[in-house]
């Protein structure tokens, strides 16, 4: 234990510098933690999702649709077997999305990877399951029931509940909550003088 304790001790007369470096690493930490508003990205709130400007057409067509009553983003994209699963899942999304809005890397047009569509299938089996499997509701044929586990819901439901979102363009006039900003009033005010 002694071994391993040392080795974090800086060397004689290192240790105001290596106070200073922690401080700052740590500073820049909490800094980072405040201006990319990561907190948020803990709840539910549907309007933490456009922090990325990117994402503002899919927040403006689902704000339309049926679903903004009964089911937010994370009820449909986020998984719902455990909570250790959902924010691990969230977790690893958030940072692949973070660093590539970071790297200037977002495409134009958004697409669903794999992983995310068996979630979102998942989920909509979830919430609808009951009309899914019982006949008595759907006039649908046997084979649709056959091949219901090999079908994606989204291959007849192909506007629920995004509309048709193909790029930044598809909603041009679309309003939605931008995030607040990261500058402290007391800072902006002075700013404005």
């Amino acid at each position: 234990m002694t071994k391993l304790f040392r080795f974090f001790v800086p060397p004689q007369g290192w240790g105001k510098i290596a106070a200073v470096i922690s401080g700052a690493m740590l500073g820049l930490f909490f800094y980072l933690v405040y201006i990319s508003n990561a907190v948020s990205y803990l709840s539910d709130n549907p309007e933490t999702c456009v922090n990325c400007h990117i994402m503002a057409p899919e927040f403006a067509t689902w704000s339309h649709s049926s679903h903004r009553e009964h089911a937010h983003c994370n009820d449909c994209h986020v998984p719902h077997n455990n909570v250790f699963n959902k924010y691990y899942f969230k977790a690893k999304d958030g940072m692949r999305h973070a660093a590539m809005f970071t790297m200037r890397m977002e495409p134009q047009t958004i697409f669903i990877r794999e992983e995310g569509k068996r979630v979102v299938h998942k989920n909509c089996l979830r919430c609808h399951g009951d009309l899914v499997h019982n006949s008595r509701l759907l006039a649908v044929t046997d084979t649709y029931f056959k091949s219901f586990n090999e079908r994606q819901c989204w291959e007849c439901h192909r506007e629920t509940p995004h509309g048709r979102v193909h790029s930044l363009s598809s909603v041009p006039f679309a309003r939605v909550p931008g995030p607040e900003s990261p500058v402290p009033n007391w800072l902006d005010k002075l700013m404005k003088k």
